[in-house]
């Protein structure tokens, strides 16, 4: 089979046009894939509550049927505490376990707002289940949903609640979409409303996942947003504000956390022991991806004037350093993506283009991508998965790894055969080189291009 003609003209050096992903973090088990955390410290004990992602291997939707309660007394090692809530327990719900949020109510039990699909008209709706303790059992609290499409001010998408108790003893409900932010204040009884929902003012490039909490009298929003001055199209970094009042208006601070490997974000403050916390997904585990994602967390500071300071994500994927790096290329097809070769993702199989694909369709013979970092570092071994589209895009006949010894490209010495397998990271090891840049050259069968979904660079 043939692709479709590709341009003539193309530069010698391309360069990936937006900035590389951070380092992602460790994921707080790898045991199944997590999306959507909540944070709630009670006591000694760190909770956080999360979505479950069941989706196949390159499946393309959600696939979210119940949430989880992992525990940590350290914020460093979780352990998982199991299936505490389904979407079965919500008898007038259908579907879609989507973002939720525990929150202690004035009589001293915890309810869990949750996002589901609902039986009735529209689509999604919050529902609130109580339990006695933070690990439940929890059942439902209301006998239908709290907020849905009937509830006057409420937003045509009713997802992502968080709920915030103000130190006056008022419990405040915030959720919302691309449609807009909303707000209402809760009555004691934590499943009613007690006024009107109104839309806050100042939020600004709102797009989902709000976050509220209060510190030195300060109220802070975070949320995810998705514009371009903050993310790559089709993903999200995650914005704040602040207000003197916890329904506004709020006056945007900038951007708390980068865009992550997922195109989703979702993030969760909390101070635990004296150290603040932003709890947030990626796609950072082995076979992760959009629809696989998992949670993480990583410390928070604040500027002396109560601003706070982007995060910066660690951990896992930290021994990557090709997520540090440059790419840079011979020749990319213009329908290809060079920055796929580092965004983190671990593909299903070699045709899992779900995150992009580098290709040089219709070159033949030897072309080449590289790293380049602001420094130098130590890398003793990499690996490559290989993109295979069946469309004139193949596995390599052969590869080799190359670096800059400071004045040309040569062979890493005792470099382990480079394979070509698809299917599976092909791993070369050497003894440690230092440099600033670090090349693979792959040259294609007879007849084909060549292609990379992920190139990774490791001490």
């Amino acid at each position: 089979m043939t692709r479709w003609p590709a341009a003539l003209a193309a530069a010698l050096l391309l360069i990936l046009a937006t900035a590389p992903p951070a380092a992602a973090g460790a994921p707080i088990t790898t045991a199944l894939y997590t999306a959507d955390p909540a944070a709630l410290v009670v006591g000694d004990t760190l909770y956080v509550y999360t979505g479950h992602d069941e989706a196949p291997p390159g499946g393309t939707n959600f696939v979210m049927r119940d949430w989880h309660v992992f525990t940590s007394g350290d914020a460093a090692t979780f352990t998982d505490r199991g299936a505490r809530l389904s979407t079965g327990t919500f008898p007038w719900a259908s579907a879609d376990a989507w973002a939720s949020e525990v929150e202690r109510g004035p009589d001293g039990r915890y309810y869990w707002y949750v996002s589901v699909n609902g039986d009735g008209p529209g689509w999604m709706n919050i529902g609130v289940a109580v339990g006695d303790s933070p690990l439940g059992p929890f059942t439902d609290a209301k006998g239908g949903p709290l907020i849905s499409d009937s509830t006057p001010g409420s937003s045509p998408l009713n997802i992502d609640p968080t709920v915030f108790t103000d130190d006056d003893g008022q419990v405040y409900l915030y959720w919302g979409s691309y449609y807009g932010l909303r707000a209402a204040k809760l009555n004691p009884d934590m499943t009613s409303l007690n006024g009107p929902v109104i839309t806050p003012s100042g939020v600004s490039n709102f797009w989902e996942a709000p976050w509220m909490f209060k510190r030195n009298g300060v109220y802070y929003l975070a949320y995810a947003a998705n514009d371009a001055g903050c993310s790559a199209p089709g993903y999200a970094c995650v914005r704040y504000a602040t207000a003197s009042n916890p329904l506004g208006p709020w006056t945007h601070r900038g951007v708390v956390l980068d865009q992550v490997s997922s195109t989703t974000n979702h993030p969760a403050i909390v101070e635990f022991k004296g150290q603040w916390y932003m709890v947030y997904h990626n796609a950072a585990a082995p076979g992760g991806g959009d629809f696989r994602r998992s949670v993480t967390i990583d410390k928070l500071y604040f500027n002396a004037d109560g601003t706070m300071r982007k995060v910066v994500q660690t951990g896992g994927n930290d021994a990557n350093l090709a997520l540090s790096a440059t790419p840079y290329t011979s020749y990319v097809s213009p329908w290809e993506t060079l920055g796929a070769i580092n965004d983190g993702h671990t593909p299903a199989n070699s045709a899992d283009h779900s995150h992009g694909a580098y290709g040089n369709w219709n070159r033949q013979g030897t072309e080449w991508i590289e790293y380049r970092w602001p420094s130098a570092r130590g890398v003793g071994s990499v690996a490559a998965y290989w993109f295979d589209d069946d469309l004139g895009i193949d596995l390599p006949a052969s590869c080799r790894v190359q670096y800059w010894n400071g004045g040309a490209y040569v062979d890493v010495p005792g470099q382990s055969p480079c394979g070509v397998a698809a299917g599976a990271f092909n791993v070369v090891t050497f003894p440690q080189v230092s440099t600033t840049r670090l090349r693979l050259t792959m040259t294609s069968r007879p007849g084909y291009s060549t292609g990379v979904l992920e190139w990774r660079a490791l001490p």
